[in-house]
């Protein structure tokens, strides 16, 4: 009798939390992702290049009205970012930031990336900050490809973004 009720209990405890999980599941918002697809007549707002001509350096940003913005690389989003209302977003923000792992290429969410700056890989505009998803992954890129450092997203700083576009052009 004992143990009937034992697992009856058990059972009800394991009933409520399933409710209160699904409650939770239901009211969190489903895990952002980057869109995949870019047409080939986006442009990036801060130099106009086609940026679907360059598909491994795509970076992309939504803006916290949905607008998205597509960018030929980190470099000109990061410019965006700091100073929307120069390339006609005035008033919005950066919601979500994604760039794609310069290794892999699968996206991942810019703010949490390792940023190699200074190597002698070049994006379509220059020089760029090469985006990683580990510190080991830009860690050896950096070694490999004479880079001056690694950094992270929070240590990207306006004067740093303008000194690397000073002098930028296409490639």
């Amino acid at each position: 009798m004992l143990s009937i009720f034992i697992k009856k209990s058990f059972m009800r405890k394991h009933a409520l939390f399933a409710c209160v999980a699904s409650f939770f599941l239901m009211a969190t918002p489903l895990l952002a992702q980057p869109n995949k697809e870019t047409s080939p007549q986006e442009r990036c707002p801060v130099c106009g290049m086609f940026v679907a001509k360059y598909p491994d350096w795509i970076t992309q940003v939504c803006l916290n009205n949905g607008t998205v913005k597509f960018f030929d690389g980190v470099k000109d989003m990061m410019a965006f970012s700091f100073d929307p209302a120069s390339f006609g977003a005035s008033g919005q923000k950066a919601q979500e930031i994604w760039v794609k792992d310069y290794y892999t290429l699968t996206w991942l969410d810019g703010r949490s990336a390792w940023y190699v700056i200074g190597s002698n890989v070049y994006g379509p505009m220059g020089h760029e900050f090469i985006p990683f998803s580990s510190a080991a992954a830009a860690e050896s890129f950096r070694k490999d490809h004479s880079g001056t450092k690694v950094v992270r997203f929070d240590e990207i700083t306006e004067p740093l973004v303008q000194s690397m576009r000073h002098g930028q052009k296409m490639r």
